[in-house]
């Protein structure tokens, strides 16, 4: 039995790349919770994507013992949290499983856009924040500056900052010991009724269903049973554990305790992240504030090249849904590319990451569709339908008015490049809502339309800025715009993954560029293909791709010029009756590559 006193839970937030992981790793290795031996970099990204794109995508615990200066050992529970904003789902979560945070900031860099969401969302979780100035033995840092600017803009007190650098281990001990003394113990009652909060839970090949879950009050052993209580599903814990990075089997979890349980759950849909857990008698009936649920802000379909491997999409699809309760899909039926999912993500690193696994995990080639957002189509009757697919717009004859969705972004930059960003916005239809500095750094806040964002805005930020750009978005509603379906014509057919909504007043210079980029990207044929884009039944840009010919007279030396004309007409039908029946192959790239605009 651990005493509430001599626990601390705790998360590192930060932006992406300011040195969460790297702090975790020093913190476990100089307290031997993991032996010099098994240590490797990013210990706690346990994914191979994460090791190779050098981010974190899942949040990750660990507990750690700690004997302070003080004589007395702690248990230091540490949730590393991912930095970008697609993954901001799964810091929201780990907040509400801890009381204190570590707001990890890079002493060259100073405040970024994702450190303002990360710690405001600690924030409103009431957490109590350390901030620690990160990179301090590069000969860039600025402490006094990142510290005053830490104070100026998101206005917590840094005079007592931490200065540390986690590659070298500089700083480490006066961290723990600030864990230790300035992050408040948990509270609960042990003699209460259960109410364990669930924070995670994934699928293993050996146990079924893993739970990762936060005890509240009451105390949770081996062989009881327990309750769900959204969905009122009895199981009975099989295993019950904690992380050190490993799992290691414990008798019992009591309040203010982070751990995991198993038992024998077949589907991690019994398991809503979120939920609350109690015993199945004299269980608790309050159910705890969950989180609410996560809004899919992006969509796409996602077919197999080869139709007879849909059952193994299916399947895999299935399996990355239990780790991941922040992605969405159903089937869905295209004309162009068969049977396929019509998924939704958070954003376009999430989906990138999703279709990597796929293809990785599972051996499965894709074709991805352009991604879109969800709109808000008003019908003359009177209903409101929402359009996930471009391609299943209703007809315009009984269509009221449509909305998008807005959102709200925060861009911090430097002074240097604010005009590209502001041109960058303006072009996006986008609002200026706020601009301010801290420093020589502008933050503007603008009102965007999602769908002008979520394809290649960030890219192009970041080429605009040399990289100094910082970018953050949240929802903020729908708002009535005009809006107009663009189809893609292929030699005739229309391509239904390359629909896509775009404003009326832009439609024509988006229609050209896109045919002009097509005829680049899609490999010529044994005869002409025309390339359209069309609103309605009014085309309004065409390219031509040009037929590969073979030289058919080659073999006529002089001679009569009607022998040669013949051979010519003979050619000349054959490519138009192989324009009527031939079919064009789209290679996958040009479906990608078509979408980027602004190049």
């Amino acid at each position: 039995m651990i005493e509430l006193d001599k626990i601390r839970n705790f998360s590192i937030v930060a932006h992406i790349d300011h040195g969460k992981s790297t702090l975790a790793d020093r913190l476990i290795q100089s307290t031997n919770t993991v032996a010099d031996r098994d240590m490797k970099a990013q210990l706690l990204d346990s994914m191979d994507i994460e090791r190779e794109r050098g981010i974190t995508i899942k949040a990750n615990t660990v507990r750690i013992d700690y004997k302070a200066d003080d004589g007395n050992t702690y248990v230091l529970n540490l949730i590393d949290t991912p930095g970008h904003v697609d993954f901001a789902y799964e810091v929201s979560r780990s907040m509400r499983a801890v009381e204190g945070s570590l707001l990890v900031v890079d002493s060259t860099q100073g405040v970024e856009a994702q450190t303002l969401a990360n710690v405001y969302q600690a924030i409103e979780a009431d957490h109590e924040i350390v901030p620690v100035l990160n990179k301090i033995d590069l000969p860039a840092t600025d402490c006094e500056r990142v510290a005053e600017q830490i104070e100026d803009v998101i206005g917590i007190d840094a005079s007592n900052a931490l200065r540390v650098s986690a590659k070298s281990g500089i700083g480490i001990k006066e961290t723990l010991e600030a864990i230790v003394h300035r992050l408040p113990a948990p509270k609960g009652d042990r003699d209460a009724a259960l109410q364990a909060m669930l924070v995670d839970s994934w699928y293993d090949s050996y146990l079924g269903v893993v739970v990762l879950v936060r005890i509240m009050h009451g105390v949770l052993k081996k062989n009881d049973r327990i309750k769900m209580m959204s969905n009122g599903t009895v199981h009975q814990v099989e295993r019950i554990g904690v992380f050190r990075p490993q799992m290691e089997k414990v008798d019992e979890l009591g309040p203010g305790e982070i751990g995991f349980i198993t038992a024998s759950i077949k589907q991690v849909r019994d398991t809503r992240v979120g939920d609350t857990i109690t015993h199945e008698k004299k269980g608790s009936t309050i159910a705890l504030p969950g989180f609410k649920p996560s809004q899919p802000v992006v969509f796409c379909g996602l077919f197999p090249v080869d139709s007879a491997e849909f059952e193994d999409l299916r399947d895999a699809i299935e399996k990355l849904a239990l780790n991941d309760a922040s992605f969405s899909f159903e089937m869905e039926t295209s004309a162009a590319l068969g049977f396929g999912f019509r998924c939704g993500f958070l954003g376009l690193l999430h989906l990138e990451v999703i279709r990597d696994r796929i293809e990785r995990e599972y051996n499965i080639e894709l074709i991805t569709t352009a991604p879109s957002v969800i709109y808000h189509i008003y019908m003359r009757s009177g209903e409101m339908i929402e359009l996930h697919n471009p391609a299943d717009m209703p007809d315009l004859s009984k269509v009221d008015h449509l909305e998008e969705p807005r959102i709200k972004a925060t861009i911090m930059v430097p002074d240097d490049y604010l005009g590209d960003v502001l041109k960058l916005c303006q072009d996006r239809r986008g609002m200026q809502m706020d601009l301010t500095y801290a420093g020589s750094r502008a933050m503007a806040v603008y009102d965007l339309p999602l769908n002008e964002v979520v394809f290649d805005f960030y890219d192009r930020l970041k080429s605009v800025t040399k990289g100094y750009a910082s970018f953050d978005y949240q929802m903020m509603g729908y708002r009535e715009d005009s809006l107009v379906k663009m189809s893609i014509l292929v030699n005739d057919e229309p391509v239904d993954a390359l629909s896509t909504m775009v404003h009326r007043d832009r439609a024509e210079m988006r229609g050209r560029a896109m045919c002009e980029k097509l005829k680049d990207l899609i490999p010529r044929h044994m005869f002409k293909i025309p390339i359209q884009a069309a609103i309605g039944g009014k085309v309004i840009a065409r390219e031509t791709l040009a037929a590969l010919r073979k030289d058919v007279t080659a073999k006529c030396y002089g001679g009569d010029a009607s022998r040669k004309r013949k051979l010519l007409d003979k050619q000349k039908a054959g490519k138009k009756k192989m324009r009527q029946f031939g079919k064009v192959d789209i290679p996958q790239e040009a479906f990608i590559s078509a979408l980027k605009m602004d190049n």
